[in-house]
């Protein structure tokens, strides 16, 4: 049986990325091979949220979205979001309430917050441990990373409403 490949381009993190792929390759597998190496692989299986990417303004599970479904849209990694000097107001909240700490499902973490704050911009305690239930943390106990995305949220509107942008 022929191997067949497929050109694809992707938007990833507002620059086009174009490669050869196997129809059967997942979005996580094409990342991680274009050297989005922020996108950690986990479970393979759609259970741990680590490989959670942000899919024209939905948090996704790269490990179970093929790459195919992701054709011509727009793709965004924890390497999104700020740089060292300038960190966006998640990943400032992340780090003053002590949220992370190995690191391992900080990038899931952060994306599935993110795609949470555009949706819900002021969430309730309950809201928060919701949306992040599919993300599994080993390190921090979930109570640090829900009162950074509760922190955020707050940083997030008083940016908003002093005209800046997140």
């Amino acid at each position: 049986m022929e191997t067949v490949e497929y050109d694809i381009t992707l938007t990833v993190n507002d620059r086009e990325v174009k490669s050869r792929v196997l129809a059967e390759t997942t979005l996580l597998d094409f990342l991680r091979n274009t050297h989005h190496i922020e996108v950690k692989r986990g479970c393979d299986h759609g259970d741990c949220g680590a490989c959670t990417v942000i899919l024209d303004d939905t948090a996704v599970l790269s490990c179970l979205t093929s790459v195919m479904q992701a054709r011509g849209k727009k793709i965004y990694t924890a390497k999104s979001l700020g740089t060292w000097d300038l960190l966006h107001p998640i990943q400032e909240a992340f780090v003053k309430h002590e949220a992370l700490q190995c690191g391992f499902c900080t990038p899931g973490m952060l994306m599935t917050a993110k795609s949470f704050l555009d949706k819900n911009p002021n969430p309730t305690r309950e809201e928060i441990r919701d949306a992040i239930a599919g993300n599994l943390c080993r390190c921090t106990g979930y109570q640090k990373i829900v009162d950074a995305i509760e922190d955020a949220s707050k940083i997030i509107a008083e940016v908003c409403r002093t005209g800046g942008t997140t």
